[in-house]
This record gives structure tokens, sequence and C-alpha cells, in this order.
């Protein structure tokens, strides 16, 4: 996270404070009422892509987030696809960055590079992954970071 606030400078407070202002507004900050502990674990995420081969000091392009418990929901394009992939592999993102099977690319360089910050399952969670060229991203295999 701290690589994307450096990065985005105020965007990405302006961006947080919106995050939790939809929470609020949908509903999911109420899912513990006062006083007891809420039933489920803490699951919300911030997904990046950043130009380049490395999250800390390249451009990011683009960032949202993610929240699967108690309900999918976030500025993911696909949050209940995403939840269930998440669900489905765990903290183990490799396998949502491979390659589809009928993937062509070139081989050209020309890095970006994705990155998953926050709290899975009452857990900190913290993925890179760098893909040769954008062609890659696009023909990977999960949802997950397809934002």
């Amino acid at each position: 996270m701290r690589s994307i606030a450096r990065s985005l400078g105020l965007s990405s407070a302006a961006m947080g404070l919106a995050a939790l202002t939809a929470l609020v507004g949908s509903g999911a900050a109420d899912a513990a009422p006062s006083g007891t502990e809420s039933l489920y674990a803490p699951s919300v995420l911030v997904l990046s892509l950043t130009d380049g081969a490395d999250a800390d000091n390249g451009t990011v392009r683009r960032a949202v987030t993610l929240v699967c418990a108690p309900r999918p929901g976030g500025t993911h394009p696909s949050p209940a696809a995403a939840c269930a992939e998440l669900r489905a592999h765990g903290p183990d993102l490799d396998a949502l960055a491979q390659p589809r099977s009928d993937a062509a690319c070139t081989r050209e360089w020309d890095p970006v590079t994705v990155a998953a910050d926050g709290v899975w399952q009452g857990r900190r969670l913290n993925y890179t992954y760098t893909f040769a060229n954008p062609c890659g991203l696009r023909n990977s295999s999960g949802v997950l970071f397809g934002i």
C-alpha cells in the first residue's frame, strides 16, 4: 500500500476515502453490530496495475478496491468473480497469473506489474507479479487482475 500511496500521492488518499464512503453507503460497515465481533474475517484488497517491472517505482496505471466479505464489492469491474478466484486459490495467486493455454503473445519486453495489497480472510496479503508485456496480462487465466 505504501508503494501505491507513494506513486499516487494525494489521489490515493482520495481513493481510499471514496472506498470507505462506498463501504459505509453499502452497509458493509454495519457487518458487526456495536459491541460484538464480526462473523466475517476482513477481506479487502487494493489491486494495482503498474508500468514497469517494479511496483514500487513504476507509474501506476490503475488501482481498484476489492471487498470480499461480507459480500463482493468495491471498484473492481468483476468483484464476485474475483472473490471466487481468491477463495479457490487462497493467498497463492501465481495460479491466476499463469497464461491461458491458447495464449499467443510476442516476446517483447515491455513489463507491467500487478499488485494485491491488503487483508484476505483476516491475514495480511502482499503480492506482486510482473508480466513481460501487456499481452501476457490480457491472456492470464484469472479475472482478479483484469482491472
